[in-house]
């Protein structure tokens, strides 16, 4: 078996279908590689990978918006076509197992967020209660 792993961020909202009775969950995830080329010049390389999620777990979809950070893992898929002018292209795809959410292009970091195998929340943008105060009436642990 083979088995590829992307972090990426989407380049556009997830189209949710349904093929003969079947859901499926389809989007496009972009990883951009910068490197430096051999006259030491900054380089990107952007790698786009279209992606088919065929799951019942739709609770996803709603997560999967433009911008999002995401890490997949799945297996590949190599598509051959030909081109308006004739050419031979490819490209390639992804049928996908798992699904994790990271975060929002632009944050500061990952906002944790849950596996597709898992229930789906992500937390929100508000004081967590570990980093509350601590209040001496709420300090009442059994141990």
């Amino acid at each position: 078996m083979i088995k590829i792993q992307i972090i990426g961020h989407l380049g556009k909202d997830c189209v949710v279908n349904t093929v003969n009775g079947k859901t499926v969950i389809n989007f496009t995830v972009a990883h951009t590689e910068k490197y430096k080329d051999s006259g030491g010049n900054q380089q990107e390389k952007t790698t786009w990978v279209d992606c088919a999620y065929w799951t019942d777990r739709t609770a996803v979809a709603p997560y999967l918006t433009k911008g999002t950070q995401v890490y997949t893992e799945g297996t590949p898929e190599v598509r051959s076509f030909q081109r308006n002018d004739g050419s031979a292209g490819a490209s390639l795809s992804m049928r996908v197992r798992d699904v994790q959410l990271l975060g929002r292009k632009g944050e500061g970091g990952n906002m944790g967020g849950g596996s597709s195998n898992t229930d789906v929340q992500m937390p929100s943008r508000q004081e967590s209660p570990a980093s509350a105060p601590i209040d001496e009436a709420s300090d009442d642990l059994p141990f």
